[in-house]
């Protein structure tokens, strides 16, 4: 533990999206507990800042206090992430001649800086993300490559790490970053048990999609697949052939893998086998055995794994979790 708190510098501006705010600032709160409980002292100082300071309203109205951003010295952040938020703000913000050269400063110096969201616009707009892959909300992402062609935009990804520089993609990936900093602070036990607080389903990796293939599913099927998708995310070890699916659907297998097919736009095996496999990407970033990790993901043998997770991502189950533990550590 280091003897000073770490500086966390969270950007906000009027019409800020509230989440890219908040969702970051609770999971730096929660590691502050959780520091507070193993070492009886935070880890964290956390600034809210704005331009100006005072109240910033944010895009779903609700108001946040924030402090002006000269009354912190830039030189003495140790992280500085830019919020998301609606074009105009976005805009006034990156043209805020103060705040620029306030941000230039702070990201010199910090340990690491970064985004939410389409933050990344005000920080390309001031020269910090020139030549870095980065994330950012799938809607913008054609936009940021074209405005700043300087910068590698990555348009799958949750959140990027290049070196120095973190990036998240829209709204709540931005958890999914803070919590990804937290583990590289403070551990991976302390980031799942804030996990757990905050009760989210799983912390997501950064190489998973935007496009979460259950709900692009759900969107686009009708009834009764909607049902149906979301049963099979939770019945992953069973027995999930076209048969089975069609029986609980109601049809015949034949009208079953037509109808299945026109409305998800694959069939049904394919659809099984990525949400197998994406399960199989969470897993294998824990410590079970990949026996275990193919048995809760409805493979028969650690050896149909290999071959279906090959496959499909170009690595073998046991490469890509070697890969993982490194970036981990």
């Amino acid at each position: 533990m280091p003897s000073r708190l770490r500086q966390v510098a969270l950007l906000a501006f009027d019409d800020v999206q509230v989440l890219d705010v908040t969702g970051p600032a609770a999971v730096f709160g929660a590691a502050n507990d959780a520091a507070v409980h193993r070492t009886g002292r935070p880890f964290y100082h956390i600034h809210i800042l704005s331009p100006q300071g005072g109240h910033v309203t944010t895009n779903c109205g609700l108001a946040v206090v924030t402090k002006p951003l000269a009354s912190v010295r830039p030189g003495a952040m140790d992280t500085v992430l830019v919020a998301g938020g609606s074009k105009r703000g976005l805009q006034a913000l990156a043209q805020d001649a103060a705040a620029q050269a306030w941000l230039q400063r702070a990201c010199a110096r910090a340990r690491r800086y970064g985004s939410v969201c389409t933050g990344a616009f005000v920080l390309a707009a001031c020269g910090l993300l020139d030549g870095r892959r980065v994330a950012t909300h799938w809607e913008a992402t054609d936009i940021l490559g074209r405005k700043h062609p300087d910068v590698v935009v990555d348009a799958n990804a949750l959140y990027v790490e290049d070196d120095r520089v973190w990036t998240s993609a829209g709204v709540t990936t931005g958890i999914d970053m803070c919590l990804a900093l937290v583990a590289r602070d403070l551990g991976d036990a302390v980031a799942n048990a804030i996990a757990r607080r905050l009760v989210l389903y799983a912390r997501r990796p950064g190489y998973q999609s935007q496009f979460s293939t259950v709900l692009a599913a759900q969107e686009k099927a009708d009834s009764p697949f909607a049902g149906l998708v979301d049963w099979i995310r939770t019945h992953l070890d069973g027995d999930l052939d076209v048969a089975s699916l069609a029986e609980r659907a109601g049809m015949s297998p034949r009208t079953f893998h037509r109808r299945f097919t026109d409305a998800l736009g694959e069939t049904p095996a394919r659809f099984v086998e990525t949400l197998r496999l994406d399960h199989a990407r969470t897993l294998l970033q824990t410590s079970l055995a990949l026996k275990t990790v193919a048995a809760q993901t409805g493979y028969a043998t650690p050896g149909q794994l290999s071959k279906a997770f090959a496959r499909r991502f170009g690595v073998s189950p046991g490469l890509f979790r070697a890969m993982h533990a490194e970036q981990a550590a």
